[in-house]
Parts: C-alpha cells; structure tokens; sequence
C-alpha cells in the first residue's frame, strides 16, 4: 500500500513562458528523459516523475521559477511537447494537460492504447484519479491542470494540480501505477501543498467504513450527505517552498552548490574525459552538466533543496540569475552527443554523465567557496557575455537594477534589523 511522501506549500505563481525558453526547455527535457531511460529503463523515470521533490529540482534545472506552482504546468508541457515526436521510439507517452486539455485525456489515452496495444481502462483509470482528488479529498483546491504519463509496458504517473485562489496558494497531487492497489484507500504517491488542517479525505484508510455507508445509502436511495471523515495523513517529509522569488542562503544547501563550481578547477582530471572532449564546453557548461547529470542519476536525497538546480541555467524571472542561453544551447548539445553515443554503445550507459555526477559528491566532501550573494552576483556579472535573458528581455542594466536591486533592497533591510 503507497504511502503520502511529503507535502510543501507551492505559492501561486502565474506568468508566461517565454517562446526561446519553451523550445529548450523541451529540447533538454526530452534529453534528460532519454538519457535515465537509457541507464534505468523507463520505469527509472516514471518513478522519479513520481517524485514531487524530483519533479520541483528538474523544473528548475530547466530554467523555470525553482519555487512556484508554474513549473508543474511548464514541465507537463515540456514534456509533451519534447516526448511527442519521439513517443513510438522511446515508448513514453504524455498525455493531458491544462485546462481544455485536462478533458482531452481519456481521448488522447484511447488512441495510445489503441496503436500500442494497452489496457483500454486508461481514460477511466485518468477520471477516476481526478475524481479522487477532487470529491474523495476535499481540501480546497480545484484542479485544473491533469497529466497522465504512460508507457508501453501500461505503468503510468499522474501529476496534477489544484488551486486555491483566495490563498493564493496550489497543491499538486501525484500518482504511480507501481504503488496503486487501490484506488479509494491511500492511492497517492505524495501530495504536495499547504496543510489546511482538517479536510474531508475519504480515502484515509479510517475512512473506510464511511465509504461502504455511501455506497449502502445510494442503494437504498436517499439524499444524504456525507459528513467530514478523516485527516490528511502526517507525512515523515516535508518540503516548504517560500513565497519569495529570489534565492537565499536558507533556500541552499551550499556546500553541495561549492562542489558543482569546483568542478572549474578539474579540468584536467579523466572522470569525464568523453564529455570534457565535446567542442565549447567549458567551465560554466560543466557546472550546469553537473546539475543536470544530478538529475538524471542523484539519488532521492539530493533534491532536498530544489532551489540549488536553479544555478544550472537560473530563471525566466532573473532569479536566481537570467538564463545564460549560449550556457543553456551547449548543455543541450553536451546531453544529447552524450546520449547519442550511448544508444550506439548500450554498455556505456552515458557513462560519462554518471561519473561527473560521482565527481561532484567526491568535490563537495571538501569543497568551499563564496557566499551565496557572491555566486550571484558573479552570474550577474557574466550573463551579458552568456546571452543571458529574462521574460523582460536580455540582461541589460535597466533589468539588473530591478531584479538585483530587490536582493540588495533586502540585505540592506536585514542589515537595518541586525544594527539598526
């Protein structure tokens, strides 16, 4: 029986997604997906898509807001729109999505079963998961976004998401197929939002006398209501993502950050010889590889804190930094010539990736550094030359001021408190 693995506040974010973003960001997504189903199959992925901690560290490795509800709608898209060309080859198809396309699921499902030859329950399997979370548990928040990942062996994950408008807050639900053995009784994965105290949850397994009362009382015919039942279960992990925008040393686990920039000084070591061999990839690419490599391979413990894989190619809002896109293009590049050569030579693994993602953990054992104020402000400085871009245009100084000049607004405030 699945148990609930964690819960986190996700502020309420509404924003676009830049066209030049978008279009990466489905390009490296489809890129890091294929390269875990190379290493671990894809059930590997499915059940890192599963994971709310995971899913928070690969939307911000892909240049979204590293802290806000935004990045389950941008990743969903992402990943459909990178997988979709290449769903028959890799065997992953996505499915769903926001809004009108929410609805368009059980159709979308009905015509992957169909020429792959799956289950034909699929679109009852996707209803009955978003009745669950929005008549079985009644905690306040509406779903609009529903998207239902499947492959072609019939395991699945569903990841949706809900939201409180007057809170100003969302919650995302997500489901695993390898975990379900019941659909009424305890089915989630995790959820991830803010804890509203007690809410009607007739799926906590307490419940179940309650739902053989609702379904004797439709029996027998009556108008009856079914009162509050149950709690959310408490959850042994959680995750709070803060309103704010900007990243902060509370937000970062620095040491592990001071292992990924160490990686500028190991340019002469053999660890990664294959990748440190691919034109134009210098010590700014290497760092954001390294990252992205965490993703593909880290283990679930590294995603801790989702904030530091925003330092790979910072944010479409200029937090924590513009998005550097001659950094981004190359790590793209890097990814797929890595991935390429191991679907050529199965063996390899992309062995090259799993062994900068080991070098990393060896670096940061000993690794020190600057502040993270420090780090920032160097990627600031940098961002011009890297092509660095933000939703309100390239890193010029008219956006540094109001981007920066928030951070330094804070500090000053902080300092203020501390002596004042």
């Amino acid at each position: 029986m699945p148990v609930r693995s964690g819960s986190a506040n996700l502020p309420l974010h509404r924003g676009r997604v830049p066209h030049w973003l978008a279009r990466r960001m489905a390009e490296l997504g489809v890129a890091i997906v294929e390269a875990i189903v190379i290493a671990e199959g894809r059930q590997g992925f499915l059940t890192r898509l599963a994971d709310p901690f995971w899913f928070q560290a690969f939307g911000a490795v892909l240049g979204m807001d590293w802290h806000s509800s935004g990045i389950t709608t941008s990743v969903i898209g992402a990943l459909k729109r990178g997988l979709g060309p290449r769903a028959d080859e890799l065997g992953i198809h996505v499915c769903g999505g926001r809004g009108k396309h929410s609805r368009n699921t059980p159709r979308e499902l009905a015509e992957v079963a169909d020429r792959v030859g799956l289950d034909s329950d699929l679109g009852r399997t996707s209803r009955l998961v978003a009745k669950v979370d929005s008549v079985a548990v009644q905690d306040g928040f509406s779903l609009y976004l529903h998207g239902f990942v499947v492959t072609d062996d019939g395991d699945w994950v569903v990841v949706q998401q809900g939201m409180n408008g007057v809170a100003r807050q969302a919650r995302r639900y997500h489901w695993h197929s390898d975990g379900v053995r019941s659909f009424v009784e305890e089915p989630h994965q995790a959820v991830i939002g803010p804890n509203q105290g007690t809410i009607v949850n007739l799926t906590d397994r307490r419940a179940a006398a309650a739902r053989d009362a609702s379904v004797d009382l439709v029996r027998l015919g009556p108008d009856a209501a079914v009162e509050e039942l149950g709690r959310i279960a408490s959850s042994p992990r959680n995750m709070t993502l803060p309103a704010h925008h900007d990243v902060r040393p509370s937000d970062v686990f620095l040491r592990r950050l001071h292992g990924v920039l160490a990686l500028a000084g190991e340019r002469d070591t053999d660890a990664f010889d294959e990748l440190l061999l691919t034109e134009g990839l210098g010590p700014r690419t290497m760092q954001a590889m390294a990252l992205v490599a965490e993703v593909a391979y880290g283990a679930p413990s590294r995603f801790d804190d989702p904030a530091r894989f925003a330092f790979a190619h910072g944010g479409k809002d200029g937090h924590p930094h513009p998005v550097p896109l001659e950094v981004y293009d190359r790590t793209i590049d890097g990814l797929r010539r890595a991935v390429d050569r191991a679907r050529v030579d199965r063996s390899e693994k992309v062995h090259a990736l799993k062994r900068l993602e080991s070098k990393v953990r060896e670096l940061e054992r000993t690794a020190s550094g600057p502040s993270l104020d420090r780090i920032i402000d160097d990627e600031w400085d940098h961002s011009p030359a890297r092509g660095g871009m933000t939703v309100m245009g390239p890193a010029s100084d008219t956006v540094e001021r109001q981007v920066r000049g928030k951070r330094r607004e804070r500090n000053n405030k902080k300092q203020l408190k501390l002596f004042g």
